[in-house]
């Protein structure tokens, strides 16, 4: 298995997935996207549709929603950040190839990705979303003030700081959950 990457990885689960062919209408309904039907993870998550649901529109109004906040690369970045201190090598891949697409800045999320949450970051703001990030994933107790005078120092107001908090509270979750239930491969 590859460490930390920006290159496509698979998952497999620890546990047996439904099949595209068991998945009922509401089942595909919870999906909200029709090819996550392909993901093992997302046919295991609908063993549960109530709950894949909710969680998928959570996930799409937090890195999808475009009506003011943090522009996209920055949610993607704080949701980089937290995959890669908590070790979920497989969503860091995912929102490493998103933020440096959004950002076409690859190199310094690659950086992120090499060395660590702790890397040089020679812009302000990049460095103030990713020690929030981390800040959150260690223990939301870590998270203070400062964080958010850091934030408001960088030009976020106040929509921008809660997109920060809330892509990296989503994935501090999804990652948990992802590393409990399987485990990334090489695809």
């Amino acid at each position: 298995m590859t460490g930390f990457t920006q290159e496509h990885l698979g998952w497999r689960p620890w546990l047996t997935p439904l099949t595209e062919e068991e998945l009922t209408d509401a089942h595909r309904e919870a999906l909200v996207d029709q090819a996550r039907a392909a993901s093992p993870y997302f046919r295991l998550l609908a063993r549960d549709p109530d709950v894949l649901h909710a969680r998928t529109k959570t996930d799409v109004d937090i890195f999808y929603n475009a009506d003011g906040g943090l522009p996209r690369a920055e949610r993607e970045l704080a949701a980089t950040a937290t995959s890669r201190h908590n070790g979920c090598v497989f969503c860091a891949s995912v929102h490493a190839r998103f933020a440096s697409h959004y950002s076409k800045r690859p190199k310094d999320v690659q950086r992120l990705l090499d060395e660590g949450v702790g890397a040089p970051q020679d812009d302000f703001r990049w460095r103030t979303v990713v020690d929030t990030a981390t800040a959150l994933t260690a223990t939301p107790a870590q998270f203070g003030a400062e964080h958010l005078a850091a934030l408001r120092a960088a030009g976020l107001d106040d929509l921008a700081i809660s997109d920060a908090i809330h892509a990296a509270a989503f994935f501090n979750w999804a990652n948990r959950l992802m590393l409990s239930l399987g485990e990334p491969v090489d695809e």
